[in-house]
């Protein structure tokens, strides 16, 4: 078993694979032509995202939007890089909502919270150990 992907849901696909683009660099692998499924260029695991109204055709019971929740949900995409500080004032610049400004943990690394538009939670951190 490996993981393959992540998909996270969001109203707007393009814009946040544009937000994704512009305030970390991934580049675009694949929109759909009906702009409901997107996937950047991420590694080895693919990020990817879907319109909400594929969420509702593959849960009948229903989704929680990070879109729409006032707090962030309880996952987060987690995106390594040896310049916090620059990816997060990047970030910030794209759109993204400041949680938590870069602060050194006790084990090393350096950490940072924000919020993309698109309601999804991303860390930013050097790798661990590194």
């Amino acid at each position: 078993m490996k993981l393959g992907y992540t998909i996270v849901y969001v109203p707007h696909v393009e814009a946040s694979l544009a937000f994704f683009e512009q305030a970390f660099g991934f580049s675009r692998r694949f929109l759909h032509e009906s702009g409901t499924y997107g996937e950047l260029q991420s590694g080895d695991t693919t990020l990817a995202f879907a319109a909400h109204e594929l969420a509702s055709s593959n849960f009948s019971g229903g989704h929680v939007a990070a879109s729409e929740s006032k707090e962030p949900l309880g996952m987060e995409l987690g995106l390594v890089t040896d310049d916090v500080e620059a990816a997060h004032a990047q970030a910030l610049a794209a759109g993204a909502t400041q949680l938590a400004e870069p602060r050194s943990k006790p084990w090393g690394q350096v950490v940072s919270y924000v919020r993309c538009p698109d309601g999804t939670l991303v860390e930013l951190c050097t790798p661990v150990g590194g």
